[in-house]
């Protein structure tokens, strides 16, 4: 039997007074069920996400998901909080109720794990905890979701699962933009239901300081706002803890005038001075009242990466400085009953042992040596060195190099304790790409597991701002592989993800569009810049768009530009296939249509890309095809296509996500050139269109 799927061949049955045709047909079932050879039923797929650590089953039970109404509770235990077909379950006897459950702190398993039986009549949950528990119910969720989806039974089965990572965390970064509030709580039913057990919320300016006022934002969430969120996730298990950023990544409150004097760099408004005692106050303040928004988090994640300060004159080395920084928050952190988490590249990279961390290519004895001639840095300041603090080690693209697995190994054998974080969108434009990262998050996952540490945190960074619903294949890789490991392939999980997110009929192959997307998504960043222009830079450099046709110099143009329009035909010809398998899912999905939405939106907006340079080129190169009339005419038409796309993608992006920065917002000094801080409006989504369309424009709109 296929280890990914649990399949029950689709036989109907009646019943009978004769015995040996019962047998016959229970005999045929058993060994359909177990062959998967049918010629003439259609297999039965039950994918559960993640995979369990045990899941076994016998044939099909007498019921149907229609028929799971009510419940049981054998200890008194709380029904835990339920959505979707479990929404609405009914207290009954024991005698009447479908399903009984109960905790069992005595339960052989590890905590979070459950059992879940399947009889013919009765379905029996048992947790170790409340969590698994929950989790017992989050699994027979998508068992009856398959049910439904198939038109079968639900199945005889006994499932024995359990986390093999205890800490389970999905980074939620807000500092560029703000969702609903609303889509923040759909956001905690799911991430529930795929057994994600914590998020860290990099909250930047996105509460309303009490203590601090002037740094939360005009469209932050109030801490009564953030604590009613928490108390939702915590009674689903999920524990939300802040990231406050420092000692640099600190523009959101350095770029404010009453601030600027606690710079380390007068000029930057990037890292505070870590020798000015007024530093603290200020993000002492900060972390008070994030801690007040989380009350179920037991982190305070202090941030501390890519920054280097200079003391001001003070003689002290950049490592040296960054010490006496992290002690003092991770004193404070301890004093306040919450665990420190900090990044911990800086430490390393001032100590001359980063580089290896993040080449696969280097030989181990370049490593070994590096560290030999380097380790002495950090040895001279290991008793500075916080040991209540958890060293966070990131490595986003190439978590299994053995200079990474070296820099964990030195701080777990110094005593020190370390957890990963591995990334589900870097600074990927648009939608994540790498097939959502899942190989290398699966890498990291394994190797956690491997060590025996404590968690895995899944950063999703907002630099370049997708659309959240472009994140869930990535987060649900991670739900895979930190719970249970390595039971799944990624073609097997992606198969998994599409039968969970959109029903089982669209699990094939055939529905395999995202990973298609990724490439067109990815030409198109920088496709209407001169070569060697990153869109990330276009507020800020000058001629970086390409040209428009010279209507004097016909043909200049489309030679100059001939790489760039073999690229936008070849690109066309995925996005006009990509187009068709989506308005073939979105009739065909169960569950999820908004997520195709996105993905549609996406695809047309870099086809209106492709297809303007094609109509340039049309335009430049007249033919027997199209006329030049003809083709004046289309490109005329040009910028009333692009209102029309940039209408339907923002009519879209905005049933979730707030577009506009509030007014009077004040743009930091932008040091890492992230896209969406690029501007107020949500035009940063589409700076080179707009201005093509003002050449466009400026060039042939009165033109005849």
């Amino acid at each position: 039997m296929n280890k990914d799927t649990q399949w029950i061949s689709r036989v109907t049955t009646k019943s009978s007074s004769i015995g040996s045709v019962s047998i016959l047909l229970s005999t045929v079932c058993l060994l359909l069920l177990f062959t998967c050879q049918s010629p003439h039923e259609e297999e039965v797929a039950f994918r559960l996400l993640p995979q369990p650590d045990t899941f076994s089953s016998s044939g099909a039970s007498d019921m149907g998901y229609g028929d799971i109404k009510n419940f049981s509770s054998t200890d008194g235990s709380d029904l835990p909080p339920l959505n979707g077909l479990l929404n609405g379950l009914i207290l009954s006897s024991s005698r009447e109720a479908q399903i009984e459950f109960r905790i069992d702190e005595t339960l052989d398993i590890k905590p979070e794990g459950y059992t879940l039986d399947i009889e013919k009549h009765k379905i029996n949950i048992v947790g170790k905890d409340k969590a698994g528990l929950l989790y017992g119910f989050m699994s027979l969720e998508q068992l009856m979701e398959d049910a439904k989806d198939q038109q079968v039974n639900l199945p005889l089965c006994h499932i024995e699962d359990f986390p093999q990572l205890a800490y389970r965390s999905v980074h939620l970064d807000i500092k560029h933009h703000r969702e609903k509030t609303d889509y923040y709580y759909r956001l905690m039913d799911r991430l529930a239901k795929y057994k994600v057990n914590a998020i860290i919320a990099e909250v930047e300016d996105k509460i309303k300081y009490v203590r601090q006022p002037e740094i939360g934002a005009d469209d932050a969430l109030s801490i009564d706002e953030w604590k009613k969120l928490s108390d939702y996730a915590k009674a689903r298990n999920i524990e939300i803890s802040p990231l406050v950023q420092g000692l640099g990544h600190a523009s959101f409150i350095l770029k404010h005038d009453n601030y600027k004097h606690l710079r380390d760099n007068p000029e930057s408004d990037w890292a505070f001075n870590p020798l000015d005692p007024k530093t603290y106050e200020v993000q002492f303040d900060l972390y008070r009242d994030a801690m007040e928004a989380t009350p179920h988090g037991k982190y305070l994640h202090v941030g501390g990466d890519e920054v280097h300060t200079t003391g001001r004159g003070s003689g002290k080395s950049a490592l040296e400085l960054n010490l006496i920084w992290l002690n003092k928050v991770t004193q404070f952190a301890e004093e306040h009953g919450r665990i420190p988490i900090f990044w911990d590249d800086m430490p390393l990279k001032h100590a001359g042992v980063y580089r290896p961390m993040f080449d696969p290519n280097m030989s181990k004895e370049e490593v070994d040596k590096i560290w030999e001639e380097n380790e002495p840095n950090l040895v001279e300041f290991l008793d500075h060195f916080p040991k209540n603090c958890i060293y966070m080690r990131w490595n986003y693209q190439q978590p299994g190099t053995y200079g990474n697995l070296k820099a964990m190994d030195w701080f777990t054998s110094n005593g020190f304790q370390v957890m990963g974080a591995t990334a589900g969108q870097t600074r990927w434009v648009l939608m994540p790409q790498n097939q959502s990262n899942i190989e290398n998050i699966k890498s990291f996952a394994l190797s956690s597991i491997d060590k025996g540490l404590n968690g895995l945190l899944l950063t999703l960074w907002d630099d370049d701002s997708p659309h959240f619903e472009l994140y869930m294949r990535g987060i649900m890789a991670f739900a895979e592989y930190s719970w249970a490991g390595e039971k799944r392939s990624a073609v097997e999980f992606k198969q998994a993800h599409r039968q969970r997110a959109f029903g089982h009929v669209l699990s094939g192959d055939d529905y395999a569009f995202i990973d298609k997307l990724e490439t067109p998504v990815g030409q198109w960043k920088n496709v209407l810049l001169e070569k060697g222009v990153s869109r990330n830079n276009v507020r800020k450099m000058t001629k970086a768009l390409i040209d428009v046709p010279d209507p004097n110099n016909k043909g200049t143009w489309a030679s100059k530009y001939a790489e760039k329009l073999i690229l936008a035909k070849e690109m066309l010809a995925t996005c006009d296939s990509i187009a068709d398998q989506i308005t073939e899912m979105k009739q065909k999905t169960e569950r999820n249509s908004y997520s195709l939405e996105v993905y549609e939106q996406v695809n047309e907006l870099i086809r209106f890309s492709y297809n303007t340079l094609i109509a340039m080129e049309q335009y430049d190169l007249p033919s027997e095809v199209m006329s030049e009339e003809e083709a004046l005419k289309n490109l005329q038409l040009i910028p009333a296509k692009f209102r029309s796309v940039k209408a339907n993608l923002e009519k879209v992006y905005a049933k979730t996500r707030i577009l506009e920065k509030p007014d009077g917002y004040k743009l930091d000094q932008d040091h890492h050139v992230h896209l969406a801080n690029q501007a107020l409006s949500f035009d940063w989504q589409f700076l080179p269109e707009i201005q093509l369309m003002e050449k466009l424009q400026k060039q042939f709109a009165s033109r005849k």
